[in-house]
């Protein structure tokens, strides 16, 4: 009689992963979610393995999955079957997600297991924390659109940065600015110019409406999701959210912030410059966190000083630009830029958060920071390369944004396991 253990080679990543965590966690994660009568269910253990396996080789779809099963023997061993077992319909998962799993928050507790299991082996190292996004792109026709009235969602920083406008105009003596109306989005059912021509309009997908329309390169448009991510300087991913593709990072990073912030001992965040704003600048030194940013290019009009070139007089405020023409102050606005002018032709803008900003500055020239911002390239861009091309996170083949988190979740699940696995493997050869 063959034995299925031994058919399977003992360095077979599946092998690895089996002996690096205990999968009974995951009785304990869906107890709640199965009755104790009626007729037996499939293996619940069993039914999150197939989308690991899925996952893990960057298999296209359940069906293809399912298919794999049937003729691969270490993914029967890993599964617990048989050579005779049948495998399970390759619908079972998706019915199984319909009735038990959808609206839960399943998927990012077995990744957050699994993260915890890294914590423990004492590989991650939270003290520097690099993050960026990539896109993945949706399962959608980019022909197939509607257009709806675009309306502004609120920023984090909204009401404390209103408030810091407020104070400041006050102190210049200004009235306060008043508050914008609120327009009510109202959607349109074609893609047509029915709004009227003062209202911004948005592309939405009659296909996947929770994607986002994307530029993709200089003439290539697709629907697709932002996938937001923080990793550790050894590649071991501590977080993600997901997002429209349309939103900018800055708008979307405080939701992976918030799960930044529950991470002990994180000293500093790297990121590209895209996160270099005023409001991040402030969100992260107020709380205690060390902005690594890059230099940002400044976006002046050819012929006119770099904002750079003037000199800001702090004790009289007011700038002094390179002929040594004095700008005054003439009013905040409601992005919260305080405008210098002297005349029509030379104007500076200074956020209310600008010593932020510089502070940022002053941190970038220390010493040593240039060499932490360039380890982004083998750490977050190494994660979303491997992932791309070997965990198939360049598209998704499934509608929805849960769906997408889901698969946000198993993709960067199985690689921390795969590392884990390897590297319990590589400690034990050396003990």
């Amino acid at each position: 009689m063959v034995c299925m253990t031994d058919l399977v080679p003992e360095d077979h990543i599946l092998k690895l992963i089996d002996k690096a965590i205990d999968w009974d966690f995951i009785y304990d994660l869906v107890e709640d979610k199965y009755s104790f009568i009626g007729r037996p269910a499939i293996d619940p253990v069993t039914l999150i393995k197939i989308p690991f396996i899925q996952y893990l080789f960057g298999i296209r779809s359940m069906r293809q999955t399912c298919k794999e099963i049937e003729v691969n023997v270490a993914y029967r061993w890993f599964l617990g079957l048989d050579m005779y077992d049948k495998v399970p319909h390759f619908s079972t998962f998706s019915k199984n997600y319909t009735r038990r799993f959808k609206d839960t928050d399943l998927f990012k507790k077995i990744f957050a297991y699994i993260l915890e299991e890294c914590y423990k082996a004492e590989l991650v190292n939270p003290e520097q924390i690099f993050i960026d996004a990539t896109h993945v792109k949706a399962r959608a026709n980019s022909k197939k659109m509607k257009s709806a009235i675009a309306t502004e969602e609120s920023l984090f920083y909204e009401e404390l940065l209103k408030q810091e406008i407020d104070d400041d105009r006050l102190s210049h003596g200004k009235k306060k600015l008043k508050d914008r109306k609120n327009v009510v989005q109202q959607e349109v059912t074609e893609f047509t110019t029915d709004a009227p021509k003062k209202i911004k309009t948005r592309k939405v997908s009659t296909v996947d409406e929770e994607s986002g329309w994307f530029r993709k390169g200089e003439h290539k448009h697709v629907f697709a999701y932002g996938v937001q991510t923080a990793c550790d300087v050894n590649g071991w991913i501590v977080g993600y959210t997901v997002h429209p593709a349309n939103l900018h990072d800055s708008r979307t990073f405080i939701e992976l912030y918030n799960v930044i912030k529950t991470i002990p001992d994180v000293n500093m965040i790297v990121a590209d410059a895209g996160y270099k704003t005023p409001a991040i600048a402030k969100t992260l030194i107020d709380d205690g966190i060390k902005p690594v940013l890059p230099y940002k290019r400044p976006m002046t009009k050819k012929g006119f000083f770099k904002k750079s070139e003037y000199t800001y007089d702090e004790f009289n405020d007011v700038y002094i630009c390179p002929n040594n023409e004095i700008l005054t102050y003439s009013t905040t606005n409601r992005q919260g830029y305080k405008i210098y002018k002297s005349d029509t032709t030379k104007i500076v803008a200074r956020h209310v958060w600008e010593e932020y900003i510089e502070e940022c500055e002053d941190i970038r020239h220390t010493k040593g920071m240039k060499e932490i911002y360039g380890k982004r390239k083998e750490t977050i861009e190494r994660v979303f390369g491997t992932a791309k091309e070997n965990h198939g996170f360049r598209y998704t083949q499934m509608y929805g944004k849960a769906r997408m988190e889901m698969k946000a979740a198993f993709t960067f699940a199985c690689m921390n396991l795969k590392k884990l696995a390897k590297m319990k493997k590589r400690l034990e050869l050396k003990s």
